[in-house]
This record gives C-alpha cells, structure tokens and sequence, in this order.
C-alpha cells in the first residue's frame, strides 16, 4: 500500500446487527419465503422472511386499526402486503397503468398510492395472493424488485418534459442507474415467478453488493434546476444536472442527505447532502457506483439506525470521503459547477414540451388513487388509460404527469378529465397543493400518529386561517408523517409535523421553498388545536411584515421566530 493510500480512510470490523446476520444466512434473499408462502395455517411469513421480502419490494403489515379487537377475539393480526413496483424516472406505460389499475381491485384495497419516490403501492395484498400480484406486475414488464431493502431503490428524476428538453435523457439515465445497481440474485424470479434456478445461475456474491448487500437502504435522485420536485437534497446521492445552451454536459453530485431520525437518540438526525463535486456525464455511472461501494464497504452495519450513508459521510469527514472516491475512480472530481433551484414543489396543468407533446401536471391528494363519493378519480385515470394516448409520470411529491399526449389527442384527454374533474389544481388553496402525508395508520407498522389521512382535514382549517390574512394562495409547504422516519420529508416542509402519539405531533417550522435548507423544531407534543393557535399569530405577522416574494419559511427564519436547523452533529 503507498503511503498515499495509508492516509485514506479504512473500512472497520462491525459486530453484525440481526438483520446483517439474516442477510448473511439467506443464501442471497432467498431464506425460507417458499415454506413461508405455502404455510396455510397463518397470514404472516416467518420472522427473518419479513425483513428479506424487503429486497423483493413489500412489507409485511397488519390493519392496526382492528388488532386489539382481534387480540380479544384471540385471533392472529389482520396480515396483508404492501407491494412497492419500481418505476425508475417514474414513468410507466398506459398498459401498465390499467394492469395496477385491475390488480388493486382484484388482489389489493382497490386503491393505488403513488409514493414520494415515484414508485407505485399496492395494499391490503394477502398471502396467498402475493405470487398471482407480482406475476401480474411482470407481465407488463414491471418489477418490484429492490424497491426495498438495504439496496439501491427506485431512482428519481424530474419527468415532467414540458420543464426541460433534457428530461427525457435524465429519465434514461436513473433507469440505466436502477438496472446497473439491481441485485443479481435469481431469488426474485424463482419465488415469484417460478422461475427454476438454471445452472450457473447461483452466484458467489453480488458483484456490487457483496455477501451482505448494503448496511441500509440507499436512495437516488437527479434534478434539473430550477426544479427539485425530487428533492435531491434528501437523498444518499443527489445528482444536478448541469444544462448549458439545452445540453447535459454532467452533474454536481451531492451526497449524505437522509430524512430520517429515532426519537431518544440525539446521535440520529436529518441531514441535507453535501454538494460536493461535479462529473461529467460520461463518467456519472461509474461514480454513483463507486459511491455505493464506499457505503458497502464503510457503512455503519452493527447499529441500523446509525448505518445511512450520512453518518458514513460525517464519520469519513467529507474531504476524505472525496480523497476515497478520488483513489477508487482513478481520477480527480472538478469542484461542483453554479446552478440555482427555485421550488421542490409540482408544476400543474397543461405545458407544452420543446418537441411539441403536451403535459398534464394533476394534483392528487397525497397520492392516493381511488374514487369517492365526490371525485371518481379511479374511473377517471382508468378511462384516460384506456385511449393509449398518453404515458403516466409519477412525480416525487405524490403527484401524477400525463405525459407525451400529441395535440391531436389533448382533446381527448381533456374532455375526461373535465368530465369528471379530476385532478386539476385550479381552485386549490397554495397551501393544499403542496401537501404531502406519508401512508401512516392504519398499515404502517411504524407509525405513532395519523398522517394521510388527517392532513386533509387538517389542511382545510388552516385553509380557513390563511383565508382571513389574504393567504389562501401563498404556496406554503406542509407535510405530515406519522413518525420520524421521514418518508414523506416533513424536515423539508415549511410547516412539518411529525407524529409522537395518537394525536400529537411534533411541530417544525422554517425549512427552505426549493429543499434546500432543513426546518427547526418549534414545540413538541401538540395537538391539533395548539397546532392551529400556534400557527395563527404567525400567519397574521407573515400577511403584514412579509418582503414581496418571501416565503414562509424563509420569512419565519429572517424575523426570527425560529433558528437555523441544527448543524452541527453528535456522533458515536
């Protein structure tokens, strides 16, 4: 080793965590998940199955909202599945769309939830219709492979092509990511598919991942400026594409971000990603790959809720992490190039891209697809489907694009959409248009309060409240999760509540309009009526001190009502 290298950090010996020794065992992902699927006399799988299903994109749930009922009737939980599909960019095909369409009345709740990572959810899934729904995927060409677990999951980028001409390249890119990082285990199609393992399929160990795969999951995102509607910033590598005259020439890569924390443990915390450097666009492959490599071989693997890249990054220190990814690349990154974001939030309605194709931006509350007695937004979307005029473009705030429609089609797109009203933004309160609620209670196992379903109601008072200062179409960012995991960013939002217990949230204010700063805790443990109380004086001096073009956030931070986030972190 030359002495340069000596100066390089070292990976250390980790006491494995139980899940790092479940993987280990699991002769790559494959465990015991076919004797746990064929067991008739309950609707769970085995303990270590539950934490391997991960890597095959679902999770293991139960309806929490009936379990103590069913604990006095002396009955096991009410089991079901959620099911993640990986959409790289988000984009999926109109057959694809009716195919999720018919397996969520068929085998899930009869809802689709688009998620805050482009990908589709299927709920409410059984057991024993596990195989038939991911047969189901597959024959449309879709997966749900590694749309969990500690590996690469479903890579982002802005997809709305009516906001850049290199949209569409920047889609190609996260997809050639997702392929290029995809575990090479057989286990998925062996399990699901009932694909027989061939010779020379079984692998001594993954040529990326190793035995153990990561020491936790990791995330992806690429973003053109002005827009972050991926919220690079939240994400272990965050990727910003540099356009000069309508061209891609490569990105500045920003690395560490990490949404989520653990309640009692200050040495855990959010954490926006470092910019630190720029790479042509030739060479972007090979460093996002090397940059996994180092959090495989780096990565906190005794502790789980210390094993994120960014505690990675701030145990390396950032300018050894470079000098690391200097020596593995074999060459040196150039300092990150000038670039500018303006929002994190959706563009709604009808644009029109370069190339003359048009795109529908909609508005769907918390990216919750179903119909209700007052907006049929179900049939709506099944019956655009049903023309194939148009593709369907996940965005990363629970968002829906109808995408790449000719203009001899707009008007039949048009004419469904209007005849059921569905989805358009028009009308909406700036603040509602911007919400964004993680999944929470009932399904969520690791929910401490409501969050998808309250935020609506809740919105609709502070609605009220925004109305009488002339507020009503500020865009305000609020998100609600119902802990601190962070899977619906609520440290990005100008107004963010995290859940603590059934009704109280923790309550935090400030955060940057474009995700690009972290908001501050301002009061712990409220409900909603002190929500509401606190909200209210601040809303009232925002209306009367406000500069012209403030936001709320950056207002609150100016006057003083809140500090910045904090920056500086404890780590053990």
């Amino acid at each position: 080793m030359s002495q340069e290298q000596n100066k390089l950090p070292q990976p250390q010996e980790w006491s494995p965590s139980e899940v790092e020794t479940i993987k280990t065992n699991s002769n790559y992902l494959r465990g015991t998940l076919e004797t746990s699927l064929n067991d008739e006399i309950t609707g769970s799988i085995a303990a270590d199955d539950t934490q391997l299903i991960k890597f095959h994109g679902s999770y293991q749930q139960t309806d929490r909202d009936v379990d103590e009922e069913r604990k006095r009737q002396k009955l096991e939980p009410l089991y079901s599945f959620m099911i993640r599909a990986r959409v790289p960019a988000g984009v999926s095909t109109s057959e694809q769309w009716l195919a999720l369409d018919q397996l969520a009345d068929t085998y899930g709740n009869g809802t689709l939830k688009l998620t805050t990572r482009q990908a589709f959810q299927l709920h409410g899934v059984i057991k024993k219709n596990l195989r038939q729904t991911m047969k189901g995927l597959n024959d449309v060409l879709m997966d749900s492979i590694a749309a969990c677990g500690d590996v690469n999951r479903n890579v982002m980028s802005t997809c709305n092509e009516a906001l850049s001409p290199i949209v569409g390249e920047l889609a190609a890119f996260a997809k050639a990511i997702s392929v290029h990082l995809l575990p090479k285990t057989t286990a998925y199609h062996e399990i699901w598919l009932n694909k027989k393992l061939v010779q020379g399929g079984q692998i001594d160990e993954e040529p990326i991942y190793g035995k153990t795969y990561l020491p936790r999951k990791f995330k992806i995102a690429i973003a053109v400026p002005p827009y972050n509607d991926t919220d690079v910033f939240a994400n272990d590598i965050g990727l910003i594409a540099i356009v000069d005259k309508g061209q891609l020439l490569g990105y500045n890569v920003a690395v560490g971000g990490g949404m989520g924390k653990t309640y009692g443990m200050p040495e855990t915390y959010p954490r926006l990603a470092d910019v630190l450097a720029y790479v042509p666009k030739e060479k972007a492959l090979m460093l996002v790959e090397e940059i996994v490599k180092i959090q495989r071989d780096f990565g906190n693997r005794e502790n789980r809720k210390l094993a994120r890249l960014k505690y990675t990054l701030d145990r390396i220190g950032s300018t050894s992490f470079v000098d690391l990814l200097n020596s593995r690349l074999g060459f040196d990154l150039e300092a990150p190039k000038p670039y500018e974001f303006n929002s994190n939030g959706d563009v709604f309605g009808w644009k029109k891209a370069a190339d003359g194709k048009w795109f529908l931006g909609l508005h769907i509350e918390h990216g919750r697809v179903k119909d209700s007695d007052t907006l049929k937004l179900k049939t709506a979307l099944k019956e655009v489907a049903q023309l194939h005029v148009c593709d369907f473009r996940l965005t990363g705030n629970q968002g829906l694009v109808l995408g790449n429609i000719s203009a001899a089609n707009k008007a039949k797109v048009k004419k469904v959409m209007d005849r059921y009203a569905a989805g358009e933004a028009q009308g909406l309160s700036g603040i509602r248009k911007h919400a964004v609620a993680c999944v929470a209670l009932n399904t969520c196992t690791m929910a401490f309060a409501e969050a998808e379903r309250y935020l609506p109601q809740l919105v609709t008072k502070i609605e009220s409240q925004l109305e009488g200062y002339g507020l009503s179409q500020e865009d305000i960012l609020i998100r609600m999760t119902g802990c601190p995991n962070g899977c619906g960013r609520p440290f990005l939002g100008e107004i963010g509540l995290v859940g603590r217990a059934l009704g109280k949230y923790n309550l935090y204010l400030g955060a940057g309009f474009a995700g690009d700063r972290l908001n501050t805790l301002y009061k712990e443990m409220v409900g909603e009526e002190e929500i509401l109380s606190l909200l209210d004086p601040l809303f009232e001096r925002y209306a009367k001190d406000r500069n012209k073009k403030e936001r709320f956030g950056d207002f609150l931070l100016r006057v003083g009502v809140i500090e910045p986030a904090q920056s500086v972190f404890v780590l053990k």
